[in-house]
């Protein structure tokens, strides 16, 4: 389950609690389970999958993008596999290590792995969220933000559009506090 750091430095993983501290800034967070079975399994494990296996896993929770279509409007979902061999992957993490905010909401649902969401509170202070398999987020547009991978750099993620267009970062030049 997630895990919030706040800037005192106290840790909160209550999920309701985490919840409250999000709720200000308009950001949801949810616990859904993952894909079963003995694919579901393979395909979570592997470091490295082909366009095809990245398809079959999509296919397995079609049902949560149905459900988002339905419910938000989605019209467009991929999935990320990033890992610490992966060619380029300090240049990719480079753009979201930095404060920014995007147009369009930025909604994740974690299938593997783990990853960080700092966010800026209305107060300036800082916090920092570590997201993990079967975690759903979604930041919503104008939200100042960094995303980081952490020492163990794995991840698979599903990400839901909009609109892809929205979701180029800009920039805010805020300092980050907290790491």
């Amino acid at each position: 389950m997630a895990e919030l750091r706040l800037q005192d430095g106290s840790r909160v993983t209550e999920p309701a609690r985490i919840a409250a501290h999000l709720a200000p800034l308009g950001v949801t967070l949810r616990h859904w389970p993952l894909p079963e079975g003995a694919l579901a399994r393979e395909l979570l494990a592997a470091q490295v999958l082909t366009d095809a296996q990245k398809e079959q896993l999509l296919g397995l929770v079609e049902h949560r993008f149905q459900a988002l279509q339905a419910e938000s409007g989605y019209q467009a979902r991929d999935l990320i596999v990033l890992h610490e061999e992966l060619a380029g992957l300090r240049e990719a993490l480079a753009k979201f290590s930095a404060i920014h905010y995007h147009d369009d909401d930025e909604v994740r649902y974690v299938l593997a792995g783990a990853g960080y969401f700092g966010f800026v509170e209305q107060d300036g202070t800082q916090m920092l969220l570590k997201v993990v398999a079967g975690d759903y987020i979604n930041v919503p547009a104008r939200a100042e933000h960094w995303f980081v991978m952490g020492d163990a750099p794995r991840i698979k993620a599903v990400r839901y559009f909009t609109d892809q267009a929205g979701w180029i970062p800009v920039y805010t030049h805020t300092p980050i506090v907290l790491a």
